[in-house]
């Protein structure tokens, strides 16, 4: 009897060595499978949404491409104004400005269609609006009539996704020269019509009007009226 009673207790140290063992190998298995899940998680890339900053932007994409469009130039004088003076000349000085400022913002990439006072085709604007892909174009002018007493700013859009844009800058326009406000107007021009993005045309103040050509022609004027078309162009892009 006794014998067998230590066989007996033999095999029962000998099962619960096992199972002690058998358990171990478990409790380690599951903890090297958490550390092991903990890091996969840590190596796969994450899946929120991209980065942005104040003004929704996607960081690290792509500026806004701005077409600034200085009208006539070259063997095309445009209007002549009450002084002598032509559109081409102040469109380009104009345009100048509007660009120098607008290249100040990082999110803004600035294109001009003329640079100096040389021809462009309307094709050849048209076209270089439609390769560069652009966000938005802007056509800039005087008027003229042959009253001499019509003045104000009149804005151009023809297409629907235009008016947005028509409509910023003209409320800017008209705060910031003072000029007789002649509304917002839709009019195929041919810089408009064929645009593949949004595309205005503003007419800044009658040139063969004294006031208007007075002022239009003045410096500090001049980079009055740059600074509203540029704060229109930021208000319709970078909503706040």
């Amino acid at each position: 009897m006794k014998r067998i009673s230590r066989t007996r207790a033999n095999r029962s140290n000998m099962l619960f060595l096992i199972s002690f063992i058998i358990l171990v190998g478990v409790i380690w298995s599951s903890v090297s499978l958490v550390d092991s899940s903990s890091e996969v998680k840590e190596q796969l890339p994450s899946l929120q949404s991209p980065n942005r900053d104040k003004n929704n932007l996607l960081i690290g994409t792509e500026r806004y491409k701005i077409v600034i469009d200085a009208g006539h130039g070259g063997h095309d004088p445009g209007a002549e104004g009450a002084s002598g003076n032509y559109e081409r000349d102040f469109t380009l000085s104009l345009s100048k400005k509007v660009s120098e400022l607008l290249q100040q913002d990082d999110r803004f990439e600035v294109h001009m269609t003329r640079g100096e006072d040389t021809s462009v085709g309307l094709e050849d604007r048209i076209h270089f609006s439609n390769n560069l892909k652009a966000d938005a174009f802007l056509s800039i002018h005087g008027n003229t009539f042959t009253d001499a007493n019509v003045s104000g700013t009149e804005t151009y859009y023809y297409t629907e996704e235009s008016f947005s844009l028509a409509n910023e800058l003209h409320t800017k326009l008209v705060e910031r020269t003072g000029f007789k406000d002649r509304g917002v107007r839709n009019f195929k021009w041919k810089v408009l019509d064929d645009n593949n993005c949004p595309a205005i045309l503003l007419e800044i103040g009658y040139l063969t009007n004294n006031s208007n050509e007075s002022a239009m022609l003045n410096d500090e004027h001049q980079n009055k009226t740059a600074q509203a078309i540029v704060d229109g162009i930021k208000s319709h892009f970078i909503k706040k």
